[in-house]
């Protein structure tokens, strides 16, 4: 199969609607050809396309900013001598001066398939500083690692924020392409939008069903997501990052696994056994131990869960990560009810609205964990409403 980026490259008619535009890049480390080249060298070297301007994502242009919440500045790319607009450091959104050094924007950004990770909201923030404009941006499209799959709640209007820019599900099961236009249609964007497809991408072909594991590397997108594994289980370990538990920041795995140095997770993962084993089928479920080295509990031994989906159990059209560690949150409170469970800090830049509730797009899941009256069947049935929704608000923009 040929990535957006490869179609743009090897197809001459494609790349004669660039021809004397002044055209900018939008990417990160993932940004490659199927080959491996820097698709920012790529474009340039094929001697075509006049790159005029660069724009960097959170974690910077080649994702080597650490953590969340670390700013990038803009500098000058000094192999081109070409300015590199910063979209995670003194603005979120594109300033109209720098909108002004384009004609057409080429965004290739790799996703992971997830409502709450911020490049698909840097995406809609460009598309948004872009319309009515005349300015173009053209979508060179990439896999979605976390395949088809729907789960989570639809966010509740009047939560969104950076990490969740529109109303969608949790676990959205599109790719950038199909992302970018369900939201100009979303927002009635007056927008010159191309989406340059895959070619023979198949989203459901194992055993990558989603990403195509012997034809691709996996170059992490964001320091973090270090593995498919991370992709599949992030829609449901993010919720980690707004609760004093670790998500496994400063481990080798970040979030394929969470603990906490106060917490028996042997004890946590026999009491989900028994309030619902079937959130806890299509993966294994293992107990833990780790330090992290940096991030929540930095230096302890932490007893926890890590989650695998790389072997021979696992069920893709089963595997529920957010309905998973919604059970193992639940199981946490139940054993512990008094233990300080939701972590109160500065989110995203934002001071009054609670990180969990952010994620989650409103309130339901952390006043159903404290719920002692709710029962699964409670969040079951809230999730498989939006669920079933969000499938049939997707159908249109599907391309494969």
């Amino acid at each position: 199969m040929n990535l957006g980026i490869d179609e743009l490259l090897s197809n001459p008619s494609i790349r004669a609607s660039l021809k004397n535009k002044k055209v900018a890049f939008l990417g990160h480390n993932a940004s490659v050809t199927s080959d491996g080249q820097f698709s920012l060298d790529a474009i340039i070297g094929c001697g075509e396309i006049k790159i005029v301007s660069a724009f960097g994502p959170q974690h910077g242009i080649h994702s080597e900013k650490q953590d969340n919440m670390i700013e990038s500045n803009d500098f000058m790319y000094p192999r081109y001598h070409i300015p590199v607009f910063s979209l995670y450091g003194k603005v979120r959104r594109p300033t109209r001066e720098m909108i002004d050094t384009f004609d057409i924007v080429l965004v290739d950004i790799q996703d992971i398939g997830s409502r709450v990770y911020t490049y698909m909201t840097t995406l809609f923030y460009m598309m948004e500083s872009c319309s009515g404009t005349g300015k173009s941006v053209w979508i060179l499209d990439r896999p979605n690692p976390a395949g088809r799959p729907v789960e989570g709640s639809i966010l509740v209007k009047g939560w969104e924020s950076f990490v969740g820019s529109g109303s969608l599900i949790m676990r959205h099961g599109l790719t950038i392409g199909e992302l970018a236009l369900w939201y100009k249609d979303e927002k009635k964007l007056e927008l010159d939008l191309r989406i340059i497809r895959m070619k023979d991408y198949n989203p459901e072909a194992k055993p990558g069903f989603g990403w195509p594991v012997f034809e691709f590397s996996w170059v992490n997108p964001s320091p973090n997501a270090s593995s498919l594994n991370m992709a599949r289980c992030f829609p449901g370990t993010v919720l980690f990052e707004g609760t004093t538990l670790s998500e496994g920041r400063g481990t080798t795995t970040p979030l394929e696994m969470v603990g906490a140095p106060d917490i028996d997770f042997i004890l946590i993962i026999e009491k989900m056994s028994l309030l619902e084993p079937e959130w806890m089928k299509g993966c294994v479920v293992m107990p833990c131990t780790f330090e992290p080295t940096f991030d929540k509990h930095y230096g302890k031994l932490c007893s926890g869960i890590h989650i695998y989906t790389d072997n021979r159990l696992y069920k893709h059209h089963h595997f529920k990560p957010y309905r998973l560690c919604a059970l193992m949150i639940k199981a946490i409170r139940l054993i512990l009810p008094d233990y300080p469970l939701w972590r109160q800090f500065v989110f995203e830049y934002e001071t009054e609205r609670m990180a969990i509730d952010l994620l989650c797009g409103g309130t339901f899941l952390r006043e159903w964990v404290e719920d002692t009256n709710a029962d699964f069947s409670d969040l079951n049935n809230f999730l498989r409403k939006d669920e079933v929704r969000w499938i049939h608000i997707r159908e249109p923009f599907l391309l494969y």
